[in-house]
């Protein structure tokens, strides 16, 4: 079973625990049935560049579970966030072993670094965790997150938002991603560069061989080809970001 599948196996069983814990007696099965239809609905909307917070998410799973019976209650909230959110530590993904050197040379030629993330079922906050987890997280000086902005890439809202907060003009801004739609056209319609990871290392293939799964929809360029997003920069490995960073900024 791949990693994604493995994941959401953890989450319907964490979800099921606590909700019983909490009195809520849902049986497994409605829990894994009402994270399919969750799914479903975030696939239409994420499909807009918009995004809800994981409560929201957790609320639509809870109410599909129990067929609009049962309402979360404040004091579920951080006991449910929690079973929500541990199995990407439970199932963590794969880390590319260039990261952490790659991020230590660029923090100490005083480059600025930050995150620009589409979350799927993992929030913003479940990933902060796993990045502490990985020992990377103190290499950013700024995390974005969709489900917490309400916007996801390639809207330009997104690149702008981080610009602003870093405090950069995004001509001057560099944006490193494996999405050709999201990454590097998204990037480059905010007026940033893009760099595109063309990459093997670390892709679940079981997962992009799913046109149903969420690795494979999120990768569809919908109305675009291939030939219409030209990246600044093609890298076949995070290694060579260096010096792609290096050539831009010289351009």
């Amino acid at each position: 079973m791949e990693q994604a599948s493995r994941r959401t196996a953890a989450r319907s069983r964490s979800l099921h625990k606590v909700l019983n814990k909490l009195g809520a007696k849902i049986a497994p099965e409605q829990i894994e049935v009402a994270l399919k239809k969750t799914t479903l609905s975030l696939l239409d909307l994420w499909e807009t560049n918009k995004d809800v917070a994981h409560m929201d998410q957790i609320q639509l799973i809870i109410r599909y579970a129990s067929k609009n019976l049962i309402a979360v209650k404040e004091e579920w909230i951080d006991e449910l966030t929690s079973a929500y959110t541990s199995p990407i530590l439970e199932v963590p993904p794969y880390l590319n072993p260039d990261a952490q050197k790659v991020l230590e040379i660029l923090k100490n030629r005083n480059k600025l670094i930050g995150i620009i993330c589409n979350t799927g079922l993992t929030p913003g906050i479940g990933l902060r965790r796993l990045l502490a987890n990985e020992g990377v997280a103190e290499c950013f000086d700024l995390m974005i997150f969709s489900d917490e902005e309400g916007i996801r890439k390639p809207d330009s809202r997104i690149f702008h938002l981080a610009a602003q907060k870093l405090k950069v003009e995004p001509r001057k801004a560099v944006h490193i991603g494996d999405n050709l739609k999201s990454d590097v056209w998204g990037a480059q319609g905010a007026g940033f560069k893009a760099i595109h990871l063309l990459s093997e290392e670390g892709r679940d293939k079981i997962a992009e061989s799913d046109p149903s799964s969420l690795v494979s929809l999120s990768r569809r360029l919908r109305n675009l080809r291939k030939d219409q997003v030209i990246p600044n920069r093609t890298i076949t490995s995070l290694a060579m970001a260096i010096k792609a960073i290096e050539e831009l900024e010289k351009a």
